[in-house]
């Protein structure tokens, strides 16, 4: 067992000492990763190379909810950067309550964070100049944006995590927004703290005690009764929405109790000013506008949604006796494209905008694409090796030749009624090395699966810790870091923020997996 076991966990060290030692980029140490999690299942699981081929194949394509989301998100900012929308609302963003430092940081990358994220915008690309601008030091301004959404990181990208994590367990969408919800205050609250440190120490911390547990627990609250209540349940992909929008009303709720002013045009430059006058807010948050409607419309209206996500599932069958349901025209990728499209017609974007646009997508666009599409090829490939043609469908016949069921039986007799614990660990280490919380479910889901299954522990209850510890790495990836302090022209302060962020994170995580042991 012990060879079998050093065999199937060969791939993921692999990359491990690509990305650490080597400084290979996440695609790149992907691929090789895959290349060698085929080789392997072929030559020690009974694997043909046809199944290795056509579980890749099939991996790719279940990652459409994300890879796809990010190739149209990234053509969508693209689009807006170009045409001075994003400058906009940079600036909009920039008069929120600069009287209070505690409230401001919460408002923006706890409450802008969250919904950015959700509409499949990057706050670690658009938050960190509006910070730097606001006063914060280089450092604050590179980690903050990186760890201000991740509580609700599952529903990134108008939920497509969440969406991976349904298809994978086999649960409704409800039920897996309730599942991973339990968490989400508590770990929305934490967040918060770890900002205050962050900025400012235990001081801090003190200062901003009021203003953060109000963000956390109104943060996480959302969720829970987006998931619960059932006239909101139907639109549960739009969770991070709905909580960062509250999250950033009862930050100026709060403000106005105190009496302090909501909005402090003081900050604003010469340059600001001339920006507003160039373009309507309305106009540059159009695209957004756009497709809140049409997610909003889709989700909320229920012969909508069953026509969409139920009735034109649009399944396809790479592998014979599994159906991947692509939901083409319900996911949010296909709305982002369309509502990019639609917002053409009000910023009217001119030729010039239109060539930089499409450029900075083709430079941009590939590599995370494929990045996100790759860890759930190795996760396929690890799912279905030792599969056999058993008409009419492919099945595992011998357990022992399919490599998660030989890494669950390991980490069930090693980790034991610890397991839900660890669970936790090992999001943030794939996380860490996939960079995507998306990535992180398809990596263990089946492997936590069959490993809660050999404990009796809830099995949802362990994935979910291991989601939530995947979205807690992002603050500790170094693709987004870097990407955040490209932004302010700040490369190599990454690595500054990683040492003091992993403190945080792992921190968060133990709380989190904590809690994992008891629900579970």
């Amino acid at each position: 067992m012990f060879l079998s076991v050093a065999l199937t966990l060969l791939p993921i060290l692999l990359i491990v000492f690509l990305m650490t030692k080597k400084e290979y980029a996440a695609d790149s140490s992907g691929a090789l990763g895959l290349f060698l999690t085929i080789g392997i299942a072929y030559f020690s699981f009974n694997t043909t190379l046809e199944v290795g081929l056509r579980s890749s194949a099939a991996g790719i394509i279940a990652s459409f909810p994300v890879s796809l989301m990010v190739l149209t998100s990234i053509f969508q900012i693209s689009f807006m950067e170009a045409t001075g929308a994003l400058r906009r609302i940079a600036v909009f963003v920039k008069t929120f309550a600069s009287v209070d430092r505690t409230v401001q940081i919460m408002l923006i990358n706890m409450g802008a964070g969250t919904l950015l994220v959700s509409v499949g915008a990057t706050p670690v690309s658009i938050l960190p100049p509006i910070l730097v601008a606001l006063g914060y030091s280089n450092y604050v301004a590179v980690a903050l944006p990186a760890i201000g959404f991740d509580a609700l990181c599952t529903f990134a990208l108008l939920g497509a995590p969440l969406v991976v994590y349904s298809d994978l367990t086999g649960t409704t969408l409800v039920r897996s927004a309730q599942v991973f919800s339990q968490f989400l205050p508590v770990v929305s609250t934490l967040i918060g703290f770890g900002m205050l440190w962050i900025v400012g120490g235990w001081q801090f911390v003190k200062k901003g005690f009021k203003p953060c547990m109000i963000a956390g627990l109104v943060n996480g609250g959302v969720a829970i009764a987006v998931s619960h209540i059932a006239l909101l349940a139907s639109g549960v992909v739009l969770t991070g929405v709905i909580a960062g929008f509250c999250t950033m009303v009862a930050m100026l709720l709060y403000l106005k109790l105190l009496g302090k002013p909501v909005i402090d045009r003081s900050a604003l430059t010469d340059e600001d000013r001339q920006v507003e006058k160039q373009m309507s807010l309305l106009t540059a948050l159009s695209p957004w506008v756009i497709l809140i409607i049409a997610a909003f419309a889709i989700n909320f209206y229920p012969p909508w949604f069953k026509l969409l996500y139920n009735d034109f599932a649009m399944p396809v069958s790479v592998i014979p006796g599994q159906l991947i349901k692509t939901r083409v025209l319900w996911n949010a990728y296909t709305w982002v494209l369309i509502s990019t499209i639609l917002a053409a017609l009000f910023i009217k974007p001119t030729r010039k905008s239109m060539q930089v646009t499409l450029s900075k997508w083709m430079m941009r666009a590939p590599r995370p694409t494929f990045s996100a599409a790759v860890f759930f090829g190795i996760a396929f490939v690890m799912n279905n090796s030792g599969m056999q043609n058993v008409e009419p469908a492919w099945k595992v016949i011998d357990p022992s030749s399919n490599m998660i069921y030989v890494l669950s039986e390991a980490s069930a007799k090693v980790f034991g009624g610890l397991y839900p614990f660890i669970s936790g660990y090992l999001g943030l280490f794939g996380g860490f090395l996939s960079g995507s919380e998306a990535s992180t479910i398809a990596m263990f889901t089946k492997y936590h699966i069959l490993t809660s299954r050999f404990l009796h522990v809830d099995a949802l209850i362990v994935t979910a810790v291991t989601a939530i510890g995947g979205g807690l790495a992002s603050v500790i990836s170094p693709a987004k870091l870097q990407n955040a302090a490209a932004t302010i022209d700040a490369l190599g302060i990454e690595s500054q923020v990683i040492k003091t962020a992993f403190k945080i994170s792992a921190l968060i995580t133990l709380v989190a997996s904590i809690m994992a042991l008891f629900l579970a």
